[in-house]
């Protein structure tokens, strides 16, 4: 997922992305510790797009 993408979206459909992506986050941490998690290279792909979409949440509320 790119910020150009995210940028295009309300913040309305950026909040739901956010939850989706925080649920995916637990889960992956879940699987993590039960060791069924073969690609641990999800879990930072995860954090940095959470970390994306708060960016421009963030970027949002200041233009307001």
């Amino acid at each position: 997922m790119k910020a150009k993408e995210l940028r295009a979206k309300q913040t309305a459909e950026l909040e739901s992305e956010l939850i989706d992506l925080l649920k995916a986050q637990f889960s992956l941490r879940m699987q993590l510790a039960t060791q069924q998690l073969n690609n641990n290279s999800q879990i930072v792909k995860t954090r940095r797009d959470i970390a994306r979409v708060r960016t421009i949440l963030a970027e949002k509320a200041a233009a307001k």
